[in-house]
């Protein structure tokens, strides 16, 4: 789960990391006002979105008077805001955060992460703050630095001189670096994150770090041990159609307008490898929908409702092993979720399993437009045929 900068700053107080200091607005006389309590000039005027790449795109603004602030704010709240991660559709601005100016001496950049091939949190920094670290990785490997913590010791001193030294700080800025990146540290292993991200982390002309930025990503499925991140999600900034399969127990992901075969599946190895059948068939998958193992007719309903929520849609492929989930339960639910939901584009449905027989049964007697497949080879042939008259 994403949270926006402003709020990943709030945590950043909790844990003793230095930010700016600011507030959010929704409205540009908020951030006039917003603007008024930092006591001086010049301010920050930040889009408030789930995306890298804002200042890049137009969302980051310098003020130097409350009017600026007003106007600034105004020309950012609801723009489309399109950043290399919000793809070419962009996101709509609804907030803006106003933020103090410094005076900076030097950007640089940290984060912390798991790390699964070493089963380690990594913590990466680099003399080249401010600009994407995948183009630094690509161009300039060796000024990223590298420190493993060992989750079950947790951060030492050593490791944080490590870092520290990597980074060619000035002696006077070591000692508040420290406790900047120990906070980071417990906060990144307290809420169980996958991500916590300062670009830039900024070392200002006085020798003291804050992390002008903030980008924080919490583990979906760790969330219900912390009631208060929950309440930072952001309905506004999710998928439509993701955010209602999640109140069904859905795992969707809509792949924005890809390709135009929706599919249907249990079980999340058997749902990627559906999608590579569908590619290798001259279709393009157009979501990914693992339904589980123990799937009922109410969640094959929904998973029918949210994929045709998709225009894209022309075709739906099912496959489906059917183990927990009997063959003849599943065909029931497809036909009944089929009628309720006014299906109007053909669906290839490939079954295996336990009762797979009665299953095909009902599917050839529903009446429906419903092609049975035999086999995973006849599944991809029948979609390419769909796909091709698309």
């Amino acid at each position: 789960m994403k949270i926006h900068e402003y709020q990943a700053k709030e945590l950043f107080r909790n844990f003793g990391v230095p930010v700016p200091e600011g507030s959010v607005a929704f409205s540009p006389e908020e951030a006039a006002a917003a603007a008024d309590k930092l006591g001086g000039f010049p301010v920050v005027v930040k889009a408030q979105i789930h995306a890298g790449g804002r200042g890049k795109g137009g969302g980051v603004k310098l003020a130097k008077s409350r009017k600026e602030v007003s106007s600034l704010a105004g020309e950012i709240i609801g723009m489309n805001l399109v950043t290399h991660q919000t793809g070419p559709s962009g996101q709509k601005v609804r907030k803006v955060l106003v933020e103090q100016g410094l005076d900076i001496a030097k950007e640089l950049y940290l984060s912390i992460l798991p790390d699964r091939a070493t089963a380690t949190h990594v913590i990466m920094a680099s003399e080249a703050g401010g600009m994407d670290i995948e183009t630094v990785a690509a161009e300039t490997p060796e000024k990223i630095i590298k420190v493993f913590v060992d989750p079950l010791l947790g951060l030492q001193a050593y490791q944080c001189r490590q870092v520290g030294f990597g980074l060619n700080l000035p002696p006077a800025a070591l000692k508040p670096f420290f406790k900047l990146l120990t906070g980071l540290y417990k906060l990144f292993a307290q809420y169980d994150c996958s991500l916590v991200e300062i670009n830039p982390l900024v070392l200002t002309a006085d020798d003291n770090v804050l992390a002008l930025d903030a980008k924080l990503d919490v583990d979906s499925n760790a969330l219900y041990r912390h009631r208060d991140i929950q309440e930072y999600r952001d309905i506004d900034e999710e998928d439509p159609l993701e955010y209602e399969a999640s109140k069904h127990n859905l795992n969707y992901i809509n792949l924005q307008g890809a390709g135009n075969i929706g599919n249907m599946v249990n079980g999340a190895g058997l749902a990627m490898a559906t999608m590579d059948i569908i590619k290798l068939a001259g279709a393009e998958p157009a979501n990914f929908l693992d339904v589980g193992g123990g799937a009922n007719a109410e969640m094959v309903e929904n998973g029918f409702r949210i994929i045709l929520g998709d225009e894209n849609v022309k075709g739906i492929l099912i496959n489906i092993f059917g183990g927990i989930l009997r063959c003849d339960v599943l065909a029931q639910g497809v036909v009944e979720a089929a009628k309720k939901t006014g299906l109007n584009v053909p669906v290839v449905v490939r079954m295996e399993g336990t009762n797979v027989e009665e299953g095909r049964k009902i599917l050839a007697e529903s009446g429906l437009n419903l092609i049975t497949a035999v086999d995973l080879k006849d599944a991809a042939a029948k979609i390419a045929e769909i796909a091709g008259n698309a």
